[in-house]
C-alpha cells in the first residue's frame, strides 16, 4: 500500500504501469478499488493512478471540509510527488464533476478527461433526491447500509463486492456527507465552453436518467465525444470494464 501525507492527512493511492498518466476519481462511499479492472488492464499501456479521496477507503478523514477544490489540490500534490506534469483525469459519476473542476482550475496540469456517467450540475429532481438521500443516510449513521447497497450495485463478482464493501465501511460519515452535499450544489455548466481539452463522455445505454447530463456537457464542450455502452446502467467501471477500457485506450492514443 502506498500513502502520501498532505498537510497532515494520509492519502492512499495505487499506481501501476508506464506511459501517459491517467488519474481515476471515485464517487462518494466508494474507493480506488472501484477501478481495479482499469488498473489491471490499462496499466499495460499507461501509468494508471487511483486514489482514495479523504475520508474514503484507506485515506484518513479530513478535518477540513471536503470540497472539489480540495480534492483537486490533493490530486496535484499526488502528481507532484510522482513527478507527473500533466495527466488525463477520469471521473466516475460525481467524480466526473471533479474531473471537470480539474480541467477548469488546473488546466496547466491537464491533458484531457474521461467522464463515466459524469455530470456538470444536478438539475433533475430524481438525481437531487438520490444524492440528498445519500447525504441523509451518511449523517444519520446509516453508512453501513449505504456502503452495502453501493458496493453491491457496483459489483460484478463476489470478490469485487467484498473488496468494495471492506473499503466502503471505512468511510468517514462526515466526509461522505460533505462530498454528497457539495455535489448537490456544484455547477460548472456555464464554464464548459472554455475547456479546450479533448473529453470523452461515456454513459450506459440503460442509464437514461444520466443521458441528458452527458448531452448537456457534449453540447458545451467543443472537443468532446459522447458514447453509449449497450446493456449497462451506471456502473460502467466494473460492469462494462472491457468496453470502457477499450474506449479509453482508443481515446488516449488518438
Amino acid at each position: 500500500m502506498t500513502y502520501l501525507k498532505i498537510k497532515g492527512v494520509s492519502l492512499h493511492y495505487m499506481i501501476q504501469g508506464k506511459g501517459t498518466p491517467l488519474i481515476f476519481i471515485h464517487p462518494p462511499v466508494l474507493s480506488s478499488v472501484n477501478f481495479a479492472y482499469q488498473l489491471k488492464e490499462l496499466s499495460k499501456h499507461f501509468t494508471v493512478i487511483a486514489f482514495d479521496i479523504r475520508g474514503h477507503g484507506k485515506s484518513q478523514p479530513s478535518a477540513q471540509m471536503l470540497t472539489y477544490s480540495l480534492i483537486v489540490e490533493d490530486m496535484k500534490e499526488i502528481m507532484d510527488h510522482l513527478n507527473i506534469e500533466k495527466a488525463f483525469v477520469c471521473g466516475y459519476s460525481t467524480g466526473g464533476s471533479i474531473a471537470l473542476e480539474f480541467l477548469l482550475t488546473a488546466p496547466e496540469r491537464a491533458l484531457g478527461a474521461i467522464l463515466v456517467g459524469g455530470i456538470s450540475e444536478v438539475n433533475s429532481w430524481w438525481l437531487k433526491n438520490l444524492i440528498s438521500l445519500g447525504a441523509t443516510l451518511a449523517r444519520s449513521g446509516a453508512l453501513s447500509t449505504l456502503a452495502y447497497s453501493i458496493s453491491w450495485s457496483n459489483s460484478d463478482t463476489m470478490a469485487i463486492f467484498q473488496e468494495l464493501l471492506k473499503d466502503a465501511k471505512k468511510a468517514d460519515k462526515r466526509n461522505v456527507e460533505e462530498y454528497y452535499r457539495y455535489s448537490l450544489t456544484y455547477n460548472c455548466t456555464n464554464q464548459l465552453r472554455t475547456i479546450p481539452f479533448p473529453v470523452l463522455l461515456v454513459y450506459g445505454a440503460e442509464d437514461k436518467h444520466f443521458h441528458p447530463y452527458g448531452r448537456l456537457i457534449h453540447k458545451n464542450i467543443t472537443n468532446s465525444e459522447f458514447v453509449l455502452i449497450s446493456n449497462v446502467k451506471h456502473q460502467i467501471p466494473t460492469k462494462a470494464h472491457d468496453e470502457l477500457n477499450d474506449l479509453i485506450k482508443k481515446f488516449v492514443h488518438t
